[in-house]
């Protein structure tokens, strides 16, 4: 199956249709200003993935106002947390909250749903390439530095455990440069690490969705041609006007080792984006 420039389109049974959008921060006056949005997802999607800043501040009462608007969704929820959601040191009511209400937060674990294996972390900051921050100097920069291989290696377990042979890989930090660029250069290095790449390049991830990057690029590769896709709604509201969040395609049909869709994405420009749909 190939992309379709029909976006109400609905997968066949050989493909999992995901709908992905980070960064909604909701707030304790957010009630009903993505009802729009959710009721678009309920209509076109298998799968709703939320990679981070689910909430404002990470209070319980905007998680509760989170937790009304998808409990009404009747697809599965797959989210990380982002760093908003730790701002105010209730994460874990937070997380209990949101899955009461359907909402699986993942955090270095993994979870199958419909033949497609999702692992996801927050992720971490640290810069990207030869200009990645290196643990060197003070203490403070070397735990700074080994916070993000911790959440690499939560990431990598993740995905070690999964057996499916769809992966799919939700951050909330950038793994790669190309999907911040159009932010600042001055705040690179808050905005993602490389370091969270390599377990992306050790397994047979299908995709990556992430947030974070508000004013980034919406899509970009690994260096082994994995799709990454950023998915912050500021930018998915630049990027796909009438339907702000991300639509992708697994393939779940039987597909030999050799096959060369197994790894691809669909290469589009921004303007040809609002239209298709990648299959993966």
């Amino acid at each position: 199956m190939g992309p379709t420039n029909d976006p109400s389109h609905m997968p066949t049974r050989d493909t999992v249709r995901i709908a992905a959008v980070s960064d909604m921060h909701y707030g304790k006056q957010s009630q009903g200003m993505l009802q729009s949005l959710f009721s678009q997802i309920a209509e076109r999607a298998d799968v709703l993935v939320m990679p981070g800043d689910l909430t404002d501040y990470g209070l319980p009462e905007e998680a509760r106002v989170l937790a009304r608007e998808v409990s009404v969704l009747k697809l599965p929820i797959v989210a990380v947390f982002g760093n908003h959601d730790y701002e105010s040191g209730h994460a874990e009511e937070v997380c209990s909250i949101l899955a009461d209400a359907g909402v699986r937060i993942l955090d270095g674990d993994g979870v199958e749903i419909r033949g497609v294996g999702f692992a996801g972390v927050k992720g971490f900051a640290g810069g990207f390439g030869r200009r990645a921050l290196g643990p060197w100097g003070e203490g403070i920069i070397k735990n700074f530095v080994h916070e993000c291989l911790h959440e690499a290696l939560k990431l990598e377990s993740a995905l070690a455990k999964l057996r499916t042979e769809r992966l799919i890989a939700i951050l909330h930090y950038a793994p790669i440069q190309a999907t911040v660029e159009g932010e600042p250069l001055e705040i690179y290095p808050f905005l993602g690490c490389s370091r969270l790449e390599e377990p992306l390049t050790r397994y047979p991830v299908s995709a990556v969705f992430h947030g974070h990057a508000h004013h980034g690029q919406p899509e970009g590769r690994t260096r082994t041609d994995v799709p990454v896709f950023n998915v912050s709604i500021s930018l998915m509201r630049e990027v796909f006007p009438d339907r702000p969040f991300r639509l992708v395609d697994v393939n779940v049909g039987s597909r030999g080792p050799d096959d060369p869709g197994r790894r691809s994405g669909i290469d589009r420009r921004a303007s040809e984006r609002e239209t298709t749909t990648p299959t993966i």
